[in-house]
């Protein structure tokens, strides 16, 4: 059964919420389902660019009340 995962990296700054984002999918199984929650801009468009580069799945990306909210799914 997938768990969804919620990572709190606001008031970090780039490459901190993407670091913890890897540090929480080295640990995530397969099909489990991870947020990130960011206020850093550049995670906009950094860690979607990794979840694309290592083949995981881009869920959603959006900006809430000024906090990046992304969530990925692990794939492999």
């Amino acid at each position: 059964m997938s768990e969804l995962k919620t990572i709190d990296a606001r008031n970090t700054f780039c490459p901190g919420p993407l670091m913890e984002l890897i540090t929480y999918m080295k640990q995530a199984n397969v099909g489990d389902t991870l947020e990130l929650l960011s206020t850093d801009e550049g995670s906009a468009g950094d860690v979607p660019e990794w979840i694309n580069k290592v083949g995981h799945d881009l869920i959603s990306n959006e900006k809430i009340d000024g906090v990046w909210h992304v969530k990925v799914r692990k794939a492999k």
